[in-house]
């Protein structure tokens, strides 16, 4: 009988690997995946978003006078249903990574299963839930929940899409919420003293209009905001709604915009909260506030999505993986497993 000899496992580049990356962060989305693809040994087709496309081309003009390679990195600008679906049917690409809605992530999935069975990684839509306790630091959990919505005008793909505010504190901090986006100074996005700039386009601010307009409909209270704002620009009013119940259309789809969702919840019942703040398809981010770190445990083993944030928010990590559950997508971008979505595994088996 002959002995085994020898077991090698090697990591291959994928060779040639496509990126389709959203508007809402233009070079962050860009040196997340590209940066993994890169370190991988790939070369790199991108595809900016249709809006968005000056950040991706001038990193490219960076990268060609640093001297990297000719062919290495390609930028495609234009638009999904021409270039994107170019790059999900094209035979050569043999990976694709794509940050975007679930809609069209379905589509790209589908278009690289019949072209050649593409790797594909998906980081898609979210409702992300923000369970706040009674016993949570409130003016850190004011300050972050308001940081959770708010951040980059709510066009966020991890921001908390649905805030559960335990009963006994909840007309307190919605009290303090209001007082504190009435304080917030909608201007110049370039001006560092700036809270809250515009929306990215029109279609975006007409769809925000919109939604606040559904929710007004089915019955929820409009605390403030819901109207775009009476100045040059695709500026919207932070906008905070309350006594939203779970059956209602704001609680269950996505504004990705700044629009504060709020329901209650009855005190010590922890595990109902945990059934409705999982009560999605989606699955990307979530969190906690509360000072019981055993508490914050059992609440965060039992949220299902792919990031969950205890006593902060939006607080990502280059070292940590990031990626969704459910409908949210599948793969992630940052750490070590970042690596693994642009590698392919081969195992050398040698017998002497």
């Amino acid at each position: 009988m002959a002995l085994l000899g020898h077991q090698h496992v090697c990591k291959l580049p994928d060779l040639v690997c496509a990126i389709v990356i959203p508007w809402n962060y233009p070079l962050m989305m860009l040196a997340w995946k590209t940066a993994a693809c890169l370190a991988a040994g790939n070369t790199v087709v991108l595809k900016p978003a249709q809006v968005t496309p000056l950040t991706a081309l001038k990193f490219a003009e960076l990268a060609a006078r640093a001297g990297l390679p000719k062919g290495v990195i390609n930028i495609l600008p234009g638009s999904g249903a021409l270039v994107g679906q170019r790059l999900s049917d094209h035979p050569v690409v043999r990976k694709l990574g794509f940050t975007g809605s679930t809609e069209i992530g379905k589509h790209i999935m589908k278009s690289c299963a019949v072209s050649n069975v593409k790797k594909v990684s998906l980081e898609l839509g979210g409702k992300s839930p923000l369970i706040i306790f009674s016993d949570c630091d409130m003016d850190k959990a004011v300050r972050m929940g308001m940081c959770s919505v708010f951040f980059n005008k709510g066009e966020n793909c991890i921001a908390a899409g649905r805030l559960f505010v335990e009963e006994t504190i909840h007309d307190q901090f919605v009290k303090k919420v209001v007082e504190e986006v009435k304080k917030m100074k909608i201007g110049d996005p370039l001006d560092r003293s700036t809270d809250h700039g515009p929306q990215n386009h029109k279609a975006h601010l007409d769809k925000l209009l919109e939604y606040c307009q559904m929710g007004v409909k089915e019955g929820a209270t409009l605390i403030c905001g819901g109207k775009q704002v009476q100045r040059p620009g695709f500026f919207f009013e932070p906008t905070v709604f309350a006594d939203v119940q779970d059956h209602m259309y704001i609680a269950k789809e996505e504004s990705f915009g700044p629009i504060m969702i709020i329901s209650k919840f009855r005190s010590g019942e922890v595990d109902d909260v945990l059934r409705r703040a999982n009560d999605t398809e989606y699955g990307l981010a979530s969190g906690v506030f509360t000072r019981d770190i055993s508490k914050a445990m059992y609440v965060s083993e039992r949220l299902n999505a792919g990031t969950v944030f205890v006593n902060t928010y939006n607080k990502t990590d280059v070292a940590a993986p990031f990626g969704g559950f459910k409908q949210s997508g599948f793969g992630k971008d940052l750490g070590q497993e970042a690596l693994n979505e642009y590698l392919k595994t081969k195992a050398v088996t040698i017998e002497y």
